[in-house]
């Protein structure tokens, strides 16, 4: 018990700005682990940003709210996955070799491709998530469950991808390696528990929500295939940009699914 809880805190502390025991660092073989309770954090970034959007909403607009509850999500991550969104835009964007690719992904400087892609990313977040809400205002409940299982089924496809590709990156350069090196049935399955048991939670509501699930994980599969055929495999910014376009995926996918079907 001892050893999974420092393994969750070793999650906790890479993805997320959350305090942790001043015991708990970056160890190879619990990063590795770790990745059992990547989507459980999205659980936890889900309902602070939950949170925030239900204080502001009792006395702002819920268009003002959510913009909120964005930002609280933001500084809980530290912006991790969408640093690594505007990483991606500006590496595949700006390169045409593997080499120039990884280059300009490993480059802390944002440049044009990133920053109008963060920007579009934002507007489309804040927008669908909006009208997603919309669609609960009988329950704020089912507002809840769509935070949280939005953040946890998106980390689910992100992390999912270290189970069927491989690292790209030849050096130890990046600190996200670790956590890519190895993986057993405890990973996978912890990973696929805690990424689909929001989703189960609001399908009881409408069953048809479980259809989310298709895009969700088509997104994955050719975002997965786009980073294998230009850099033979997945960064840690791959896995940061799967995320963030996932997240974006599921709350469209929900919207349709709630209006349409």
């Amino acid at each position: 018990m001892k050893k999974e809880l420092h393994i969750f805190f070793t999650c906790l502390m890479f993805y997320t700005r959350i305090p942790c025991p001043k015991n708990i660092d970056h160890n190879p073989d619990y990063l590795n682990k770790a990745t059992r309770y990547f989507p459980f954090i999205g659980w936890i970034v889900g309902s602070i940003s939950f949170l925030a959007f239900y204080l502001f909403s009792l006395f702002l607009s819920t268009e003002t709210a959510v913009i909120f509850s964005i930002i609280i999500s933001v500084l809980t991550t530290g912006a991790f996955h969408e640093d690594g969104f505007a990483d991606v835009c500006d590496g595949f964007g700006g390169g045409w070799t593997k080499e120039k690719i990884l280059t300009i992904m490993k480059d802390s400087a944002i440049g044009a491709y990133g920053a109008i892609g963060l920007v579009l990313l934002f507007l489309v977040k804040f927008k669908l998530l909006s009208e997603s809400i919309s669609l609960f205002t009988h329950s704020i409940f089912l507002v809840f469950l769509l935070f949280i299982s939005a953040h946890s089924l998106s980390r689910l496809a992100a992390i999912s991808i270290i189970f069927t590709h491989e690292y790209s990156r030849d050096d130890a350069s990046s600190k996200s390696k670790p956590i890519a090196k190895n993986h057993s049935w405890r990973e996978v399955l912890g990973s696929f528990f805690f990424g689909l048991i929001p989703l189960l939670a609001l399908s009881y509501f409408n069953y048809k929500t479980l259809l989310a699930l298709i895009p969700i994980f088509i997104t994955r599969y050719f975002l997965a295939r786009y980073f294998q055929k230009w850099i033979d495999g997945y960064t840690g910014d791959c896995l940061g940009a799967t995320q963030q376009v996932c997240e974006v995926v599921y709350y469209l996918s929900i919207l349709f699914i709630w209006k349409f079907i």
